[in-house]
């Protein structure tokens, strides 16, 4: 009962630790080519089914009206939007933060 007792804690620890954990641009890169690259330009600002995200990061909002921050892009790959499915079932956490930090070198 005390290994339990101990456990818990330092896996909800190392959970928050993996969550905070930056993603890697280069892996990013290809998740997006292998998931995103059929409905989103990542060179340009051309609409295909979604928004070219070219320079997203540098913009003022996303089109949902939302300030362009950590949480809000990742809300939208999370929860998906309009005619995007939610990513929170079909990338890992891991995934969807390398994403994320390829997103911000658009």
């Amino acid at each position: 009962m005390k290994i339990v007792a101990f456990a818990a804690p330092v896996l909800a620890a190392s959970m928050l630790m993996a969550a905070d954990k930056p993603g890697d641009a280069g892996k990013g890169k290809e998740v997006f080519a292998a998931n995103c690259v059929v409905c989103h330009n990542a060179d340009n600002n051309v609409k295909k089914t979604g928004p070219g995200l070219k320079g997203l990061y540098k913009r003022d909002k996303l089109n949902s009206g939302a300030k362009v921050t950590d949480a809000a892009v990742m809300k939208v790959i999370n929860e998906g939007v309009e005619t995007m499915p939610a990513y929170s079932d079909i990338l890992s956490d891991e995934e969807r933060r390398h994403v994320l930090a390829y997103l911000k070198t658009l």
